[in-house]
């Protein structure tokens, strides 16, 4: 199956660089480029791509509030954040916003292809060390605190406690399963039924809600 993608940044040399190496892998076709947020909802809008590569800091409509109203309308179109992690304090607000997770322009080309496909596949990238800067940045805006009780864990039973404990500290559905000896399936459902209780879109968003029940934290 050929995912469509639209490469949402600014920067043309960007979206040059991953369209020449997109050019060589026949399961990903990028369906259209937008410079600014505003581009990149139409193109949403008429497309309906499998995934958006959205930049964070663009004109106009910047990335956080595109990723918004993307997630927010009636495709299923996923947003994978490209960012500059070291620069850029406003990663999380693109989280909150419904995007399924996010890399860095400074890794491999061949590893944010990676990204995009896990990401059309319905899971989310993103790495423990990755998580807990992330974390670390969430925990202390002046907004989290009154998020705390939108996703409440109280109905949690203890297996599903554990599951999202683990997910909040980045691990795969595969090493949950390692970790509390079960198979890669059971763990998948435990997943699934987290994101229906907890109201979750994707693994991103678990990883928060695990931070802010306080299940995880920043040490561990």
């Amino acid at each position: 199956m050929t995912l469509r993608v639209v490469l949402a940044d600014d920067q043309p040399l960007v979206r040059s660089g991953l369209r020449v190496l997109m050019a060589d892998h026949p399961d990903l076709e990028i369906v259209g480029e937008a410079a600014t947020g505003a581009e990149a909802v139409h193109l949403v809008t008429d497309l309906s791509p499998d995934v958006v590569v959205m930049d964070i800091r663009m004109p106009g409509v910047d990335g956080i509030e595109a990723t918004r109203r993307i997630t927010a309308g009636p495709a299923t179109t996923r947003v994978l954040v490209l960012t500059t992690f070291d620069e850029d304090d406003h990663v999380y607000g693109a989280l909150r916003a419904g995007a399924s997770g996010f890399v860095v322009k400074d890794m491999a080309l061949d590893d944010i292809l990676a990204a995009i496909r896990v990401v059309a596949a319905g899971d989310a990238l993103i790495a423990p060390s990755v998580t807990r800067r992330l974390i670390a940045d969430f925990v202390e805006r002046p907004a989290a605190p009154p998020e705390r009780s939108s996703r409440p864990v109280e109905g949690l039973t203890e297996r599903e406690r554990e599951v999202l404990t683990l997910v909040g500290r980045g691990r795969s559905n595969t090493e949950i399963a390692e970790d509390l000896f079960i198979t890669v399936a059971t763990a998948k459902s435990h997943v699934s039924r987290l994101f229906t209780k907890l109201g979750a879109r994707d693994r991103v968003q678990l990883v928060i809600t695990a931070y802010e029940a306080g299940l995880v934290t920043l040490g561990r």
